[in-house]
């Protein structure tokens, strides 16, 4: 399964570690992804979401039907 927020959309970044000589090493930046249970009210059922950091934030601050109404809409199975 890759590395991706189902809210916000966030993937693995990727750069540089530059060390103290400033030597380049390629490396990448995975997000903070949690696995996370939400309950819908309006369907009486549980679903689990897999989210980042933010996304938990965009979920708190809109409320988990929003988001769902969103993420079905942008055909995202759930």
């Amino acid at each position: 399964m890759s590395a991706r927020c189902q809210v916000t959309g966030r993937t693995v970044g990727f750069g540089n570690a530059v060390s103290h000589s400033h030597r380049r090493a390629r490396r990448r930046w995975s997000p903070n992804l949690q696995v996370k249970t939400y309950y819908l009210p309006t369907e009486n059922r549980r679903i689990r979401l897999r989210v980042s950091a933010k996304g938990i934030k965009v979920i708190d601050r809109d409320g988990i039907e929003s988001v769902v109404a969103r993420l079905r809409l942008a055909g995202e199975r759930i």
